[in-house]
């Protein structure tokens, strides 16, 4: 005989045991420090044994060895629980198999079917231990703190305030703020949607948009950050010059201003105003650089350590601040500094926008205009730096928290500290000192200006330190996606440092730094962080619209609007800062996609692009084609046979509660069912029949509001009517991918003979064709969109079915009615030693998949049995035993036939089967008795039984248990890890 998985029978003692080969290839290595499972073979112990859980209490077991279970003469007596195994499942225990590869990304051979043997055990380890890892606050609200401020509000806020007024710079704060911190929540949104690697923003634009699209505003996002590194060393070095002229090694150069600004009139003058040398800019900014990228080439454990003291007198001096003007003026301030007052306020609240030379004193005669656009492109980098956390993700503890907290706090912290600099710089000093006076802020500053000198000094360095860590980590996360042959020399390995993408970013920091004159690319590198906040925007947009079932982002305070009024802000402020730069960024942008969409390899994670052509049918089918689709942009299109086993009345073309079960099977109702009748007959003459009945069944979905088409088929009967269905329905990637139907409860109770061996044939005809199969149980009681449900949802996830089992529950709570309940998960543990470490498994599994579910795990060594159970069971026993004698009688010493074929009976396996059917069911009653529904796994029929055989089965599987629903997956991965 052979086995359910096509081997051969080995004997041990006598007794036919089935052997199941694995492959050592397939078996991840000893000692690679994660977490393990051994496939199951023949001489393992139980794996279902039935024991009282902790959080259940501790009760009396009775192993079910000692129940005294009667048992039909001649058959032998079943064999002991500890020889069982989930035999009836054809699949290894869910401890062999937890977890999808796919799902985390790596590569798995799949078998060619469940039962062709393969050993198809999955390693769920722990992650690999790597470097340091950062929390929330020194990995994102640190880093983000530091690039936010910068020297824009030491030396140029004040200034601002002068020319747009109390009431313009308020708007203007509002202006940009608003922008940024509605790119914090897109960008939160997507980052708490999945595991998240390193790359930041290019790995949450690319895994949403697509590799092109990321690959390309990615490269730009870093040569903004590298650039951008430069300009914070120069305003570093440039401002200790001025601090300290006598540290210059070449002779410096003078500006004359031949017009200032006296009480409100320009006034013809001299004002000499020395800037330091260029070649001294040049010589201090590569030294400083190279310091810095020592830094930076220590690793995040040396950056952990030095970013406080960057930032502690960087709030040291904005402290002294604040406290220098509550208490102005001073002894020594000058006559402009009016101290806090009403008229001072009341003074600078309108705008007076005028002309200025080169360095930004009013001058009538002056070349530049300013103008609210203006201000926006000269204040706007004061508010950029939110990227700087997400940079870092691949040094983060716990990206789906960090993120978010961080990344909002300090834009919130920030946003807040400049609102209040408006109102209390407005009604510090004249109109006149805010436009003259570069340094305003050290002139207040509490005790002395030199604060604020080292507070400028530092607050640069601290910036550039950060987009030196933060581009090198951004460009080897391009380069490990393998997306660009011509980025391989900066990939790293996992834990390891961008060490070569590090000297890359320092080429180009120091290139930009040996220049010395920022002014004509500086507006590009605005434009570049513009441009990939409206990447995150347009990327949150895109998946809140499309809103596929993998769209479960954990943070809640998101909306498509707000992506999308985010993604124009962005849009509108490129344009108003200089539309000539952003022509510029935007066809650097397109040059980079084009080039990555001939040269680059095809990102394997999918994009949300794919899933907007998935609803939009003729553009889909040519896009996707007959390939398989992503996890990602994965749909339910539900096959529902709607009258299967008859019963009935002719004038209702489709079971009631059929129609609302396929409405729960989809998210907010996308995707598409197809509801399909049999009609028993011959074609020709039953062709009007069927026309008449698929409009029918065409109203009937109308009126239920399924979104799905109508679909009779003629057939002989209806497994041939089934087998044509499976075969032919649908077309590309529309094909149904789930067979839904009612259970057959009826078959005993109306003795329908016919239906064990039709039910079989589908159900073995969907696992060839490659169909999942979700049976529903308790149809009939099955609640409406009005009935609320309370309780939980509980699933007995044992065996790999790609998913399918967990994402129909999180499909469930979307619903008004289950929405109240909660998820529970069983998993079955061979050992009880094996229990506490599977538990953390899953749990971690399932906090990366955004589930939130309770993980219960239970240990089958030997278990009180439920009475119902064990009597469901000895009515099992009598009647396979009867239909076993007649099957020997009707041979007559030939061989067994059943269903018109040969079959082959091991009444040892039968109840072996049988024991595993029990112990599950009493499981499933003692934990499950008042849950909402229960999910279980659908065993396929074994090869050689009787389908009677089955059916009994099934059966003892669902007895007492009010509404489930049995699922089998189809070896494809239907959630994923990722974004």
């Amino acid at each position: 005989m052979e086995n359910g998985t096509g081997t051969a029978p080995a004997t041990d003692n006598g007794n036919d045991v089935d052997i199941e080969p694995a492959d050592d290839d397939t078996l991840p290595p000893r000692g690679s420090g994660s977490r393990q499972y051994r496939p199951v073979g023949s001489h393992d112990r139980a794996v279902i044994q039935m024991s009282s859980m902790d959080a259940h209490g501790s009760t009396s077991a009775i192993p079910l060895s000692n129940l005294k279970l009667p048992s039909p003469s001649p058959s032998p007596s079943p064999s002991p629980p500890n020889e069982s195994k989930l035999e009836l499942f054809g699949f290894d225990s869910l401890v062999n198999i937890l977890g999808l590869k796919s799902m985390t990304g790596e590569q798995v051979a799949m078998p060619s079917s469940p039962r062709d043997g393969e050993d198809v055990a999955i390693t769920i380890g722990r992650p690999k231990e790597t470097g340091p890892k950062l929390g929330t606050l020194m990995g994102v609200f640190v880093p983000c703190l530091q690039n936010i401020l910068g020297i824009i509000y030491y030396i140029r806020f004040s200034w601002i305030v002068g020319m747009g007024g109390i009431g313009q710079s308020l708007l203007l704060v509002a202006f940009c703020g608003s922008c940024t911190f509605l790119t914090s929540i897109s960008l939160s949104a997507i980052a708490t949607n999945g595991a998240m690697k390193g790359g930041g923003p290019y790995y949450l634009i690319g895994r949403a948009l697509g590799p092109e699209v990321g690959v390309s505003i990615g490269l730009c996002f870093f040569l903004g950050n590298a650039v951008a590194g430069a300009m914070y060393v120069l305003g570093a070095v440039e401002t200790f010059l001025d601090a300290v002229p006598a540290a210059g090694f070449f002779q410096e150069s003078v500006t004359v201003v031949n017009n200032t600004l006296a009480n409100g009139t320009a006034s013809a003058g001299a004002t000499t105003i020395s800037t330091p040398s260029l070649h001294d800019l040049q010589v201090y900014g590569v030294i400083v650089t190279v310091l810095l990228c020592f830094i930076v080439f220590g690793g995040v454990k040396i950056i952990n350590r030095v970013a406080p003291a960057f930032l502690v007198p960087v709030l040291f001096s904005l402290f002294c601040i604040f406290i220098g003007i509550l208490v102005a003026p001073r002894h020594n301030a000058p006559s402009g500094v009016t101290g806090l007052r009403a008229s001072t306020f009341k003074d600078n609240w309108s705008s007076d926008y005028q002309l200025t030379n080169n360095a930004g004193v009013p001058d009538p005669r002056g070349s530049i205009s300013w103008d609210f656009n203006a201000l926006v492109g000269l204040f706007f980098p004061a508010v950029t730096g939110i990227m700087a956390g997400s940079n870092r993700s691949a040094s983060l503890k716990d990206t789906q928290r960090s993120i978010p907290v961080g990344t909002l706090a300090a834009t919130l912290t920030t946003t807040t500290m400049y609102f209040i600099s408006v109102l209390l710089f407005g009604a510090l000093a004249t109109r006149e000192e805010l436009l003259t006076n570069r340094l305003l802020t050290a002139t207040v500053a509490w005790p002395v200006p030199a604060i604020i000198y080292i507070g400028i000094i530092l607050s640069t360095l601290g910036a550039a330190l950060q987009s030196l860590t933060g581009a090198p980590r951004l460009l080897a996360a391009i380069a490990n996606d393998d997306i660009l042959p011509v980025l391989n020399y900066f990939k790293v390995s996992e834990g390891g440092e961008p060490h070569l993408a590090t000297l890359f970013t320092a080429f180009i920091c120091i290139g930009c730094v040996v220049i010395g004159n920022l002014d004509l690319i500086t507006p590009t590198i605005t434009m570049f962080f513009l441009l990939c906040y409206a990447g995150v925007n347009l990327s949150c947009f895109l998946l809140d619209l499309l809103d596929a079932p993998s769209w479960r982002p954990r943070w809640k305070f998101h909306h498509w609007s707000l992506s999308l009024v985010g993604a124009l802000l962005c849009i509108v402020i490129m344009f108003s800062i200089s539309w000539a730069f952003t022509v510029v960024s935007l066809a650097l942008a397109s040059l980079i996609y084009y080039y990555v969409s001939i040269k680059g390899k095809a990102g394997d994670w999918g994009d949300g692009f794919k899933s907007a052509y998935f609803q939009l049918a003729l553009r889909s089918l040519r896009s996707l084609g007959a390939n398989q689709v992503h996890p990602k942009n994965w749909y339910p299109i539900p096959l529902i046979f709607c009258r299967p086993w008859g019963k009935l009345p002719e004038n209702v073309p489709c079971h009631p509660k059929l129609a609302d079960f396929a409405n729960f099977m989809k998210k907010k109702g996308r995707g598409m069912s197809i509801f399909v009748s049999i009609l028993d007959g011959d074609y020709p003459s039953r062709a009007e029949d069927a026309k008449v009945m698929c409009h029918q069944l065409a109203t009937y979905i109308e009126y239920k509001k399924c979104e799905g088409v109508a679909e009779i088929v003629v057939a002989p009967t209806m497994s041939d009517g089934f087998r044509s269905v499976v075969q032919t329905m649908g077309l590309g990637n529309l094909k149904p991918n789930i067979v839904v139907m009612r259970y057959p409860e009826i078959w005993r109770r109306e003795n329908l003979t016919q239906i064990p061996s039709t039910f079989v044939s589908i159900i073995n005809d969907c696992i060839i064709a490659n169909k999942a199969v979700v049976i529903v149980k308790g149809l009939d009681e099955w609640p409406n969109e009005y009935q609320r449900q309370y309780g939980t949802i509980d699933l007995y996830w044992i065996v790999r079915d790609g998913g399918l089992m967990l994402l129909l529950s999180q499909l469930l709570l979307t619903k008004a009615s289950f929405e109240s309940c909660k998820i529970q998960v069983f998993c079955i543990a061979e050992e009880d030693t094996e229990a506490e470490e599977l538990k953390s498994d899953v749990k971690k599994f399932l906090y990366d998949l955004r589930m939130q579910a309770e993980v219960i795990v239970v240990t089958m060594s030997g278990s009180q049995g439920q009475d119902d159970s064990i009597e469901a069971f000895s009515a099992a026993q009598r009647r396979i035993a009867s239909y076993l004698a007649d099957m020997k009688a009707a041979a007559n010493g030939g061989p067994l036939m059943a269903d018109g074929k040969q079959v082959m009976v091991n009444e040892q396996q039968v109840e072996k089967f049988l024991y595993t059917t029990l112990k599950l069911n009493s499981t499933i009653l003692r934990y499950s008795r008042m849950a909402a529904v229960v999910l279980v796994s659908l065993p396929p029929p074994p090869l050689n039984h009787p389908a009677y055989f089955y059916m009994e089965y099934m059966d003892l599987l669902v007895e007492n248990v009010p509404r489930m629903l049995i699922v089998r997956g189809y070896r494809r991965d239907v959630v994923t890890l990722f974004t």
